[in-house]
């Protein structure tokens, strides 16, 4: 297995000599690019996303350096030479690698297969301060998949991770070798919850309706059945009448059905819009998708309803007529009310195709 290569050269911008063994020093450095097999350079610009190359470092006590970016002081990264840590290797990526002392450069090894998407816990809790320093106690997981639970592990154990049941059994699967999600991991991001990582799945599930806290706090956990997959959680905030719909409504645009890994169902995914619809109407104005920068109006998921509608009826339609996969898919158009919702033509045939096969 290929052995991916960090170094940092500390190359002081004042010139000053670096002890051989542990060097003890502060201020900023250079990242040494051409030492590393590594690229996108492992260190990254936080909400900017530019490519940093000097790093302030300080030398702590044990050998350890703790390292962050000039350009956004909220990342921070500590390494202790000779144990094995977690690094960024680019903006999405961690791995798990073991540190040393080349001469006056640390050097970090890993192999490839140890590398996992960087969950965005800190840029979450970043987020959070923004509003209140009180400090988080509970994480509700729309769905399993690595792009919704990933960030599960760089919160404390003691938070209260809470999901829907099937979502749960997903997350603690033994079978992560579908090859589905980022790099070749798995879509249900299962690899990340064994071992000392089974710390981090859910405490508490839930099968149809449940609630969390009271009063003004009070959130409302509905699952209204298959869709995305078949433990995707509704999210209501009763106070700010705002629900968040997870993937069942990541945006204006046909939804990805992931019924081979997760249960999800392109048959059953208006359906359980419609049970959300007759449930929630009357009591929430705003949805938060799960892929959108901005939140939806709760008309947007009314129509999102009957875009989807369509293309399901549309689909049964031809497989009812013997048509193919494919002459029902070229005969398909986003009907005009709907012209705001994006139909790529692989969402279309996916779907069409879950629909010909039952599922």
């Amino acid at each position: 297995m290929p052995v991916l290569r960090l170094a940092i050269a500390l190359l002081f911008a004042a010139g000053v000599a670096l002890d051989a063994q542990t060097p003890n020093f502060s201020g900023f450095w250079t990242l040494d690019r051409e030492a590393s097999d590594i690229t996108p350079p492992a260190f990254s610009g936080g909400r900017g996303g530019s490519s940093i190359d000097r790093l302030f470092i300080t030398h702590a006590a044990n050998d350890t350096l703790i390292i962050g970016a000039e350009t956004n002081g909220l990342k921070a990264w500590s390494y202790t030479p000779g144990r094995e840590g977690t690094i960024p290797v680019g903006r999405e990526t961690t791995m798990r690698a073991v540190s040393r002392w080349e001469g006056g450069r640390l050097v970090a090894e890993g192999a490839r297969g140890d590398m996992k998407i960087r969950g965005y816990g800190g840029d979450i809790l970043a987020e959070v301060r923004r509003i209140t320093d009180r400090p988080v106690t509970t994480i509700i997981n729309t769905h399993t998949h690595w792009d919704h639970s990933g960030a599960n592990t760089e919160f404390p154990d003691t938070i209260d991770f809470v999901t829907h049941e099937n979502t749960a059994a997903h997350m603690a699967s033994a079978d992560c070798d579908d090859g589905a999600g980022f790099e070749g991991g798995s879509i249900k991001n299962c690899e990340a919850f064994t071992g000392a990582g089974r710390r981090y799945l859910p405490k508490v599930t839930f099968e149809n309706r449940t609630s969390l806290f009271s009063g003004p706090d009070q959130i409302d956990l509905h699952y209204f059945g298959r869709g995305h997959t078949d433990g995707d959680t509704w999210v209501v905030f009763r106070a700010a009448r705002a629900a968040h719909a997870g993937d069942m409504m990541a945006r204006k645009g046909l939804p990805f059905i992931d019924a081979d890994n997760t249960n999800g169902s392109a048959t059953e995914f208006g359906a359980t819009l419609r049970r959300a619809i007759d449930t929630l109407g009357g009591d929430v104005d705003t949805i938060i998708p799960g892929h959108a920068d901005d939140p939806l109006a709760w008309d947007d998921l009314v129509d999102y309803a009957g875009f989807y509608g369509d293309l399901l009826a549309h689909a049964q339609e031809g497989a009812a007529a013997g048509r193919s996969v494919a002459e029902t898919v070229a005969a398909y158009s986003v009907p005009d009310e709907y012209g705001d919702f994006q139909a790529p033509a692989n969402r279309v045939e996916s779907i069409v195709r879950l629909v010909y096969e039952g599922r």
